[in-house]
């Protein structure tokens, strides 16, 4: 692969127009597509529900009770709580009389419930609380806007002496307009750049390569989505993964041009020999990062799938155009990659060899340390990241946040009201009993679930024109994701066939979210095992090691782990609450897969470009400590700059206002500053440390079959040419 690679990066470099126009036109095909497919009707993207017990009652429910509406309609609930703290006092009632006059006018509304009728009264029984249902006919999204806007301004101006809150969302959830700590991460990604390059011109073509790349995916998964429906939220882990595995990407590469450089190689040259050996690298990593996005289709679930795949292809961008414009662009840098100190030593015709052995910087020191105190360093790390962990043995997670995920939104507030005096009259509870002459049996049937646990009321049955099926509505005491409600859907089925000739199945979307977190549960534990199948084939391909990549997976698994933690004591807890995403709610569900997958992409990245340098010393001959010291002084600083700037990119997005792209990127955050600064650089070269030499072990059968992957560029030493060193050739070298 490694000479293939360096072919790639060489005619890249000579051609390097018809590399720069040929991305170029790539990004204006897709716009084209996007703004082609924008202009074409389609249906709305759907979500898929996994084939659960609840799922497959809904379908039987629905073809034994069809709808007789004709059409859908949407509603909104104004909740009104007074001053006066009773709805029904003569003075309060007028008020709301009067406000609800003015709700009946407002756009879009077919019809306003009286909560004060006598007949049918929607009140609490203190009296505190009113509810009135605002009902709307089947809206267009145009319509849902507009219409909810007009709600949310009659909220807003009501009364203060009624306590009105809005309840209900007539607009879809979708990902909101990036804010300005994203923007915040880009520019100090940069400056950790231009320090680690010496080169404000180095540090601005990384990121112009990276920003690129992330309009490229972006444009990419839009395109597609105007021709195919896709969910709204596909799109914010391509962003943010996009980008900062672009940085990384193009960093290694270019970190390794320099080197080349300074050795005395030709522009071209060094392009090459960059493209062949880290490019090897980064085509390794950004496979597995790839591999780990795909299998995201475990969950069975179409919005987590989608995020996956477009993930996938923005990291497959990245990998490509860090194989190929990057090149490009490198030519026409020259020596100006370098840094002025470098450029001035080779000009004096000082050449930098890796051959020698580097005896001053933090890091070496650093990595001395951890190889004289393996054992402490060892103990010390796993110890941080099993503490950091530790919140995550009380994780909650829920499909969704009922009432939307702002605690301080009217939304909520509303939603919140009106659980504590009415139960679960939101999110009910629907039991299908299936049998002979059903309704002979609905009284017994309606007696037996009010006497479980955790029911508020249940309402009379309905029963199917042809006798066999009846619909109960049961209303919980709490909302759908308490425990409480979760008990009581498994009480239900637990009692599902005790009345003779009757068969019970509970349904509706409160059943289907705790389905699909259980099984989004038991996807998590399939996934992690496919991960560590994965990580540790992959890793014994690379190293040509048993025991590196046990270890290696390992320790993905602590800083997955410490991820989870540290995003339960936020999010769940509330602990950082200064941040502007709302906490205190049980994790999304999808939450735990996306960091898994996304985690252990990244974990073989720095696994990858910190062990293969550590691996290429051992082979020139050091002893197993020696390697490590000079493999970590080497590779080290690249992989601080990377993982530094994936901690500040993803920093950027766990600062926004969205909760599941602020919960998604602080995992990312902790993960990979648990993953790059612990695992890699203290547990790693600790473990190899105590290893020695067995650390590269593997049976002779098993080395003769796998297959060569070269990251240290062996096929690229012997096509070497006896060339004139880079500085030789100024004019060649700037472009």
């Amino acid at each position: 692969m490694s000479t293939f690679l360096s072919h790639l990066g060489r005619f890249s470099a000579r051609f390097r127009w018809l590399v720069i126009g040929a991305w170029l036109l790539i990004m204006a095909v897709l716009i084209g597509i996007f703004v082609v497919g924008s202009g074409i009707e389609k249906d709305a993207a759907t979500t898929s529900i996994p084939d659960t017990k609840a799922s497959q009652a809904l379908e039987r429910m629905n073809k034994e009770f069809p709808s007789t509406t004709g059409a859908d309609t949407a509603s909104l609930q104004l909740v009104f709580q007074p001053e006066s703290g009773d709805v029904t006092d003569a003075t309060t009632a007028k008020q709301i009389e009067s406000f609800l006059a003015k709700a009946d006018k407002v756009d879009g509304v077919n019809s306003v419930s009286d909560p004060l009728n006598a007949e049918q009264p929607y009140i609490s029984k203190d009296r505190t609380i009113a509810v009135a249902t605002l009902t709307y006919g089947d809206l267009t999204k145009a319509q849902q806007t507009k219409f909810y806007d007009a709600a949310l301004d009659l909220e807003e101006n009501a009364p203060p002496r009624l306590g009105v809150e809005l309840g209900g969302n007539l607009v879809p959830l979708g990902a909101p307009a990036t804010g300005p700590g994203e923007g915040a991460g880009v520019i100090i990604a940069f400056i950790i750049l231009a320090i680690t390059f010496g080169s404000l011109l180095a540090a601005g073509i990384n990121l112009l390569v990276a920003v690129y790349g992330v309009g490229v995916g972006l444009i990419g998964v839009l395109a597609y989505g105007a021709l195919t429906p896709i969910g709204d939220n596909a799109i914010i882990l391509a962003t943010m993964l996009g980008l900062a595995v672009g940085i990384d990407y193009s960093l290694f590469i270019l970190s390794r041009f320099k080197t080349e450089l300074r050795s005395g190689r030709r522009v071209d040259d060094a392009i090459a020999r960059a493209t062949g050996t880290a490019g090897t690298a980064v085509v390794f990593a950004g496979m597995t990062v790839v591999v780990a996005l795909v299998a995201l289709l475990v969950a069975n679930l179409s919005y987590i799938t989608e995020m996956g795949v477009a993930a996938a292809f923005a990291v497959a961008v990245a990998v490509l155009l860090s194989l190929t414009l990057l090149p490009a662009l490198m030519r026409f840098m020259g020596v100006k990659a370098l840094s002025k100190k470098h450029r001035a030593a080779l000009q004096r015709g000082e050449l930098f060899t890796e051959d020698g052995l580097q005896k001053r910087g933090v890091l070496r020191s650093w990595g001395s340390f951890v190889v004289r105190r393996p054992i402490v360093s060892l103990l010390g790390g796993v110890l941080v990241l099993v503490i950091v962990a530790l919140p995550m043995l009380s994780m909650k997670t829920a499909s969704n946040v009922p009432g939307g995920s702002d605690p301080e939104s009217t939304e909520r507030t509303a939603y919140d009201l009106i659980v504590d005096e009415f139960g679960g009259v939101q999110s009910p509870l629907i039991v299908l009993a299936e049998g002979d002459d059903i309704t002979s049996k609905t009284a017994a049937i309606e007696k037996e679930l009010t006497a479980l646990d955790g029911v508020q009321q249940v309402v009379p049955a309905q029963v199917s024109s042809d006798g066999d099926y009846a619909r109960i509505t049961v209303i919980p005491t709490e909302g759908p994701i308490d425990d409480s409600t979760k008990d009581l859907v498994h009480q239900i089925r637990d009692a599902a066939d005790t009345i003779s000739g009757a068969h019970l199945e509970v349904t509706g979307e409160t059943a289907i979210g705790i389905d699909s977190d259980d099984q989004l549960a038991q996807a998590l534990v399939k996934y992690v095992i496919v991960i560590v199948v994965i990580s540790i084939i992959l890793l014994i391909v690379l190293f040509r090691s048993l025991l590196i990549p046990v270890i290696a997976t390992l320790g993905y698994l602590l800083s997955v782990g410490a991820s989870f933690g540290a995003s339960v004591a936020v999010f769940q807890w509330g602990w950082l609450d200064f941040l502007p995403a709302p906490q205190g709610d049980p994790m999304l569900s999808i939450l735990p897969l996306l960091l898994v997958g996304v985690l252990f992409g990244l974990a073989m990245d720095y696994q990858v470009f910190l062990v293969s340098r550590i691996q290429e010393m051992y082979r020139k001959g050091l002893d197993p400590k020696q390697a490590i010291r000079e493999g970590f002084s080497r590779s080290g600083p690249v992989l601080v700059a990377a993982a530094s700037i994936m901690i500040v990119v993803f920093g950027g997005f766990a600062t926004g206002e969205f909760a599941i792209g602020a919960s998604i990127a602080f995992g990312l955050l902790v993960g990979v500053a648990a993953d790059a600064f612990i695992v890699r650089m203290v547990l790693m070269p600790a473990a190899l440390s105590l290893l020695g030499r067995s650390a590269w072990w593997i049976p002779k059968w098993l080395e003769k079959v796998l297959p060569d992957v070269d990251v240290e560029g062996h096929a690229l030493d012997k096509h070497d040419d006896a060339a004139p060193a880079a500085h030789d050739q100024p004019r060649v070298l700037v472009g």
